[in-house]
Formats: C-alpha cells, sequence, structure tokens
C-alpha cells in the first residue's frame, strides 16, 4: 500500500519524466494507492499563489483520482498527534502532514523529497 506526495502525483498527472520509471510503475497498477486530501490543499494554495501553473481544478485532480482508483485519505486527528512526534528536519508543513499520514496509515511514500529521505519511514522512488 501506497501514499503518493503531491509532487510525484502531478508528475503522473502531467507524464512527466522526472517520476521515476518504478513510481511510475507503481502509481499507474497497483490497486492500494492513497493520495492525502493535504496534496489537493497544497495544490489550490500554490495555484492561489501562482506557484503552481497547471489548468485542472482540484476538483478535477480528485476526480482524476478517483478514475485512477486512488483513494483520498482525510486528515485525522492522530496525524496531526504523529506531527509532533517528528523531528523537526522538514519544515513544510504539508509534507510533514503527509509523513505523518503514511506513518500511521503504514503506508510506502512516493516521494523524490530528499528531506523526507531523513526520516525513519519507509520511501518509494
Amino acid at each position: 500500500m501506497y501514499l503518493v506526495d503531491t509532487c510525484a502525483l502531478l508528475w503522473f498527472l502531467d507524464d512527466n519524466p522526472s517520476l521515476s520509471p518504478k513510481a511510475r510503475e507503481i502509481i499507474g497498477k497497483s490497486s492500494d494507492l492513497y493520495v492525502s486530501i493535504v496534496s489537493l490543499w497544497e495544490i489550490a494554495i500554490k495555484k492561489t499563489l501562482g506557484k503552481l501553473d497547471i489548468e485542472e481544478t482540484v476538483t478535477e485532480i480528485a476526480e482524476i483520482c478517483n478514475n485512477y482508483g486512488i483513494i483520498i485519505l482525510p486528515i485525522k486527528t492522530r496525524y496531526l498527534e504523529r506531527i509532533q512526534q517528528l523531528p523537526l528536519i522538514h519544515g513544510d508543513p504539508f509534507d510533514r502532514l503527509i509523513m505523518s499520514a503514511a506513518l500511521e496509515e503504514g503506508l510506502c511514500l512516493i516521494t523524490c523529497d530528499s528531506n523526507i529521505r531523513k526520516y525513519d519511514i519507509e520511501l518509494l522512488w
């Protein structure tokens, strides 16, 4: 079971060659695939700030995820509790919440983020 981080999701949807072949294969074929609602929140904020230039709305991205069988995880209070236990290596609140969800749900996180690699978390790239 896998949790796809925001960047990996966007690269998959855009067929971006920056996505690793292994990540592309897992995202394209796995039946146990999740994305956090935090990723959609991050996309919405970055679009609003002009830091992300994509045509799709977050609603459309959610529909695309649904079409691929990717389940959208809601934020749970236990994820917020876990954040408080994470070392302050990575300061991005979106990534910290995504890591927390992966840890709490026992999911392998699909990410290329080098800061996340500094944590004791199962990763795939």
